[in-house]
């Protein structure tokens, strides 16, 4: 959650009784919940979000007989179990009979409208590719949470689905007293790329995909692990024994919203046949964008009376069917392996591949992820491959094909020594990832990653420094590490290779600009190792300022709440080195990462919370970097989105503008001109961004 807050803790009554001030918070915390999951309109920030749980829970410590059974703080229990118990489902999970062809989908319109002997109306909804679960409520509170096991009996997971925020223990609203809720457990795509980071440098197997990563995560015997893990629930369909109060698919989709559930915002109403195809065909597109995995869309005929008219054929809906997409692999040769040095030094074999066309993209490369993972899969250079789109997005190889393996086919072998300085590898005892023995400043590659990383979109947001230009700078030796960056001149830029005056001085702006980035972005963009944007907000909150928390012993650390020890020993082990601190002081020199001054600039004081929970997305060319107008959004409390979706409030439109703007109108989306966006937020033209 990373917004400005409209109430926070400091807004509580601390006269009320223990009893009402709990309640208080839980409400609180649940609305927040509400707003983030289901609305996709966060109203704390993460700092104020964690302030509300630590008083709970020491409020709940205090005065444990007042302590309530769903309390939020409850969600992640503290025993392992031994076993799953079975549980019955209320009514079964059926499976979808499936088709991968128009010819197969207009069979089912045919058939569906024969049996009802006219056409209906349909609901469309995009295919979630995770594990799908039962939630059963009795009085509108979370009772049973269970796995569809074979549709009639699962396995009874509910202390792991506790710990799913977006899953709500309490259900909001007027829901039958007994309700049952059936959705899918899904981890999207960035999430599912770090746990398999963290596996591996463990020396555990990486996750084949985010499906089974999720499928993993929720079958946890320990569900503090599941409480680690970034699980996402969408709720799609619901039973209950006294029926529903809704007609349609399309009500049950409002009506679970209403309740608290989140659902996707890509659901569609369906007159008929035709706009089925139209979606199926704008789906395949789209879905791409999203950050989880969908692997097909849903069709459903909507009147939940014609769902009962048309009934069940042995374990499949006559009433839906699944429209799935063909897998994304393809057969290549393995021509090579090459190493790539990360920004922690970290050596990572890189599949070099004859080009191949992957799910309508070229793909010539794929990660092997470490020397372990190349043995246990046996692949050799020269063998046929099965490469995938990992997540519809990170090449990955599947398998080798043995029995088309050549005799030229040749074994390969880690280097002993870095290939971007020389130095000789090493290897931590408890880690599967070797390791370039030179301090990050002594090594180009560690280098030019770190500096990336530091200009990266999460951290510092500097447009227009990606590795072409942070290898120009290196080789002609401009900058020596990020606090460079900002004594670069327009003189230093222009004799480099695609730089022009306006080019050098659009770059020189947004690093200007980036010097404004919150501290939590600061603590992400120095790299850390264990620390990424979540824990940088969390220490960003605790400290306050860039020399506070490198000043901050490891004793103090560890009192942060969700950091843990072997974290906590990295941060202050990167702060004790010497290079780092350096790094450190002179981001400090420049202005970056200290605490705010009292009444510093910034915007002008009338912004106010104008965009309060609003969403709004910026397209094209705009008079000052984006960074300025996504430090203004925030300003006036709001939040700068990436896509355009029924959700945004605004779209703030420039110079040749993309595809955005069409869809905004198709979406009636109020859409702003610059100077329209600066006087909606009350901003005067002594607005600076870098405050």
């Amino acid at each position: 959650m990373a917004l400005s807050s409209t109430s926070g803790p400091a807004d509580l009554n601390r006269e009320l009784p223990p009893a009402e001030r709990m309640t208080r918070l839980i409400q609180q915390i649940r609305e927040a919940d509400h707003a983030y999951y289901v609305l996709d309109a966060p109203i704390l920030d993460d700092g104020a979000y964690d302030a509300l749980l630590r008083e709970l829970r020491a409020l709940e410590a205090e005065y444990p007989d007042l302590a309530n059974a769903d309390s939020p703080t409850r969600r992640v229990p503290g025993e392992p179990v031994e076993s799953f118990a079975k549980v019955s489902h209320l009514e079964s999970l059926l499976s979808l009979g499936n088709c991968m062809t128009d010819e197969e989908l207009a069979r089912f319109f045919q058939r569906v409208g024969n049996l009802l002997g006219r056409a209906p109306e349909f609901h469309c909804e995009p295919k979630f590719d995770g594990l799908s679960i039962a939630l059963v409520y009795h009085d509108g509170r979370l009772a049973v949470g269970a796995t569809r096991g074979d549709g009639s009996l699962g396995e009874d997971v509910t202390a792991n689905v506790r710990t799913i925020r977006s899953i709500p223990q309490t259900l909001r609203g007027r829901a039958p007293a007994v309700l049952q809720v059936r959705g899918e457990v899904i981890m999207d795509r960035t999430s599912f790329l770090s746990l398999n980071e963290t596996l591996i440098a463990a020396g555990e197997a990486p996750k084949a995909n985010p499906r089974n990563a999720a499928a993993g995560s929720l079958r946890q015997l320990d569900p503090r692990i599941t409480a680690s893990r970034p699980l996402r629930f969408f709720a799609y369909s619901a039973y209950s024994p006294d029926g529903l109060p809704v007609g349609s698919q399309a009500e049950l989709i409002d009506a679970l919203r209403d309740w608290g559930f989140p659902t996707s915002a890509s659901n569609r109403h369906a007159p008929g046949a035709d706009e089925v195809v139209a979606y199926v065909r704008q789906m395949e597109t789209t879905r791409r964008d999203f950050p989880f995995d969908t692997d097909g869309v849903v069709v459903k005929v909507n009147a939940l009376a014609d769902q009962a008219e048309l009934g069940v054929v042995g374990r499949e809906p006559r009433w839906a069917i699944a429209y799935k997409y063909p897998p994304e692999e393809a057969y290549t040769t393995l021509k090579n392996v090459t190493v790539q040095v990360g920004r922690t030094g970290v050596l990572t074999p890189v599949a070099e591949l004859e080009p191949i066309v992957v799910g309508g993209v070229l793909v010539s490369r794929a990660t092997l992820h470490n020397a372990r993972e190349i043995a246990r899969k046996d692949l050799r250079i020269g063998d046929t491959v099965v490469v995938r789109r990992a997540g519809e997005v990170i090449p990955e190889i599947v398998a080798a094909v043995v029995e088309r393996r050549p005799d030229t086919a040749t074994i390969w072998q880690m280097p002993d020594t870095c290939p971007s300085c020389g130095a000789p590898i090493r290897q931590v005892d408890d880690e599967v990832a070797v390791r370039c023995s030179s301090p990050a400043n002594l090594c180009r590659a560690q280098l030019a990653q770190g500096i990336e990383h530091f200009a990266s979109r999460n951290c510092m947001n500097v447009e227009g420094l990606g590795p072409a230009v942070v290898e120009a700078l290196l080789e002609n030796e401009l900058i020596h590490g990020p606090a460079d960056l900002y004594r670069l001149t327009r003189e230093q830029l222009l004799p480099l290779p695609r730089f022009a005056e306006r080019s050098a001085e659009k770059l020189l702006a947004n690093i200007a600009a980036s010097r404004s980035a919150d501290l939590g972005r600061v603590i992400d963009a120095l790299g850390i190792p264990q620390v990424g944007h979540e824990t940088a907000q969390v220490l960003a909150s605790a400290f306050g300022s860039l020399d506070r928390l490198a000043a901050a012993s490891e004793e103090q650390l560890n009192e942060l709440e969700g950091i843990g020890p072997s974290v906590c020993a990295s941060i202050r082990g990167y702060f004790d080195e010497a290079t780092n601190r350096a790094l450190v002081d002179n981001l400090l020199e420049l202005g970056i990462g200290r605490a705010p001054l009292d009444g510093a600039a910034g915007a002008s004081s009338d912004s106010g919370d104008r965009l309060a929970g609003a969403s709004v997305v910026i397209t094209g060319s705009l008079s000052r970097p984006r960074r300025y107008f996504e430090e203004l959004i925030e300003k006036a409390g709001g939040r700068s989105a990436d896509s355009v979706t029924s959700k945004v409030s605004y779209l703030v439109c420039g110079d040749a503008p993309g595809s955005k703007l069409e869809k905004a109108r198709k979406l009636g989306i109020p859409v702003l001109s610059e100077a329209e966006f600066l006087e909606l937020i009350g901003a005067s033209e002594r607005t600076t961004a870098g405050g």
